[in-house]
């Protein structure tokens, strides 16, 4: 799996867990919507670090939650 779809499906995993749509998200953290469309359309082929802590912040977590899931570990990543 590529980082951005690991970030991508993770995005999704969090915003099922929090029980929040993608527009809610973007009131939240101050991330267009489209943006975040994007992102869980893996249309970009790179996120900015601040945009996710921006979406992290939005949901109410750390960087340290977002990136504490297997979808990021060492064997399931490849670039």
């Amino acid at each position: 799996m590529k980082l951005m779809e690991a970030v991508a499906e993770r995005v999704k995993e969090l915003l099922a867990e929090k029980g929040i749509t993608a527009y809610r998200l973007s009131v939240l953290s101050g991330i267009s919507e489209a943006t975040i469309s994007d992102i869980k359309l893996i249309r970009n082929q790179s996120v900015g670090l601040n945009i996710v802590q921006a979406l992290a912040h939005g949901m109410k977590i750390g960087l340290i939650e977002f990136f504490n899931s297997p979808l990021f570990s060492y064997e399931n990543i490849v670039d």
